[in-house]
């Protein structure tokens, strides 16, 4: 009987480190796109199934009408003008407001007694939904690009306005003197302290108002336009036409997944500049 025991205790405490590698193994980049992938056509054959017998098909019409719809704006010249002119619109309207807004922050947050006196009122004009100035802008632009470029940036502009200021308040003020007293001067606070503080919610403002941007733009295009992927998307509502609808509504999907690829590309460059980029653990050499 004890010598049953013995043997049985060092079995029972053995390590098993495969499930942990195995585990690991499972929540590669390669599995979670294939899970993705399949998660996607499984909606698209579900949507494609209950279309018509659960779903009225006018509202929601069917995965192949849209590609269909589609393949046909893509393969049109008015389509491809349609997706450029608000393009054009998203992005001049967002680097407006990234000016304008960065101009704003530092201003307001360099000089604290301006900040005190505007900031009410900045907050005050931020209350008010861009979207409601749309007819203001458009009796002051008329119903071209410009009206809409206009909406874009007011909303970019407040978001990118308050990451910059509340990112000076929060700076340290004892990083400012230490490079003081080192005989340093505005550049170098400017390079040593500013900068590297700023970063993160200068770039996290840039990958908010970018759907803000687009946001701005459709709306303007909704109200008042004779051309553009809001234009397109408000004559399909009209004339009940769904695949058009939906195949609009994927020109702004791709549209924002762009414009967030090159936000995030540039953030991580910037902040690899910069030396804020997360660094990986080396592996440790083995003794």
């Amino acid at each position: 009987m004890a010598t049953v025991t013995d043997k049985a205790v060092p079995e029972t405490d053995a390590p098993a480190p495969r499930p942990v590698q195995v585990t690991s193994r499972w929540r590669g980049t390669p599995t979670v796109i294939a899970l993705r992938i399949l998660v996607i056509v499984v909606a698209l054959a579900l949507w494609q199934v209950m279309s018509g017998p659960v779903l009225p098909e006018y509202a929601v019409s069917k995965p192949t009408d849209v590609f269909d719809a589609l393949t046909g704006m893509l393969g049109s010249a008015s389509g491809w003008t349609n997706i450029r002119v608000t393009a054009i619109e998203v992005l001049a309207g967002f680097g407006l407001g990234v000016a304008a807004g960065t101009v704003m922050g530092l201003v307001l947050g360099s000089f604290p007694l301006l900040g005190r006196v505007l900031e009410p009122l900045v907050a005050a004009l931020n209350g008010i939904p861009k979207i409601a100035l749309a007819p203001l802008f458009l009796l002051f632009f008329g119903i071209g690009s410009w009206s809409k470029i206009t909406i874009a940036m007011t909303g970019v502009a407040f978001v990118v306005f308050y990451n910059i200021y509340l990112g000076l308040r929060q700076r340290e003020r004892e990083l400012v003197e230490v490079v003081q007293v080192m005989g340093g001067r505005r550049h170098h606070v400017l390079g040593y302290v500013t900068i590297p503080t700023l970063a993160a919610p200068f770039f996290a403002a840039l990958k908010t108002g970018g759907p803000l941007a687009i946001l701005g733009v459709i709306g303007g295009e909704f109200i008042a336009s004779s051309e553009g992927v809001g234009h397109e998307l408000f004559t399909s509502a009209q004339n009940l036409d769904a695949p058009n609808e939906f195949a609009g509504l994927i020109v702004l999907v791709a549209l924002t997944l762009a414009l967030n690829g090159v936000l995030s590309a540039l953030d991580t460059y910037a902040l690899k500049c910069l030396g804020l980029a997360p660094r990986r653990n080396r592996p440790q050499p083995k003794k």
